[in-house]
């Protein structure tokens, strides 16, 4: 006879416990359908409540004269649009940690969209080379670095993420020279951004900085963010025309777009 094993054990007041959302600087809460959630609260001129969710919670700005209940009603009349923000928040952040890079001999980190693994060789050089392991399908990339098995986490870390911003410029650089012709533009110089919220950036002098972490992505995605700023070369701003511009080099890049902003890229810390 074969036993059947429970499921982990939940506390059943756990699961009766309705869901809670905390900002760090929370100085007030609410019920909003059936969870808790501690918000932020900042007095501001402006005539209007005004509601952000970002990864830390929820921050509302109000006017001086609002009352603390019609802040908390202008809450509840939202509450479905807030809810389910601060959820994609939370799943965001939890992929986020999932796909955090721990820094040692054998360690996984997405590049140009697939598994790279570091393996630490005192042999190899210290610049690092990217090598095969395996055959046909089950042929596997990894990153040969340098350093002891003993070498310290950021020792590791400094060292992959030399090799990835000299592979950005060298990628990065043969993109922009593939895109600029057929956008009739004219790049100048191109800078690596290490930002975390900002993918890239252009300038009218002909300027382009991108964010050397697009390397963790696929080259189709890598492709829209080039595009984009090189569009900018010829509008500055993100009206339709500027759409129309990028789509021209890049039919599909709302999907791309997407998918720039639902895959986190690893945390690197």
């Amino acid at each position: 006879m074969v036993a059947i094993q429970p499921f982990d054990a939940v506390p059943l007041q756990a699961l009766l416990a309705p869901a809670s959302f905390r900002h760090p600087r929370a100085s007030r809460e609410v019920v909003l359908g059936h969870a808790v959630v501690a918000y932020a609260l900042q007095r501001a001129r402006r005539r209007s409540i005004g509601f952000t969710v970002g990864a830390d919670g929820l921050s509302v700005r109000a006017p001086a004269w609002v009352t603390l209940a019609a802040v908390d009603a202008a809450l509840r009349e939202k509450s479905d649009w807030i809810l389910r923000k601060l959820g994609e928040a939370r799943e965001r952040q939890q992929r986020l940690e999932h796909a955090r890079i721990v820094w040692q001999d054998g360690a996984v980190l997405p590049y140009l969209g697939m598994p790279l693994q570091v393996v630490l060789n005192p042999a190899e050089s210290v610049a690092g080379a990217l090598r095969t392991a395996g055959e046909g399908a089950d042929a596997a990339r990894q990153l040969h670095i340098g350093l002891p098995a003993v070498a310290r986490p950021e020792q590791i870390r400094d060292a992959v993420q030399a090799w990835l911003m000299r592979g950005a410029r060298q990628h990065f650089t043969g993109r922009l020279d593939h895109f600029a012709p057929q956008l009739d533009v004219r790049w100048t110089r191109l800078r690596l951004s290490s930002a975390q919220t900002r993918w890239g950036s252009a300038r009218a002098d002909g300027s382009i900085c991108l964010n050397w972490r697009l390397l963790h992505y696929p080259p189709s995605v890598i492709d829209y963010v080039v595009a984009h700023e090189l569009a900018h070369l010829r509008v500055m701003d993100h009206s339709p025309r500027f759409w129309d511009t990028v789509r021209s080099v890049v039919p599909d890049y709302a999907a791309l777009r997407r998918q720039l902003h639902d895959e986190p890229a690893p945390l690197w810390d």
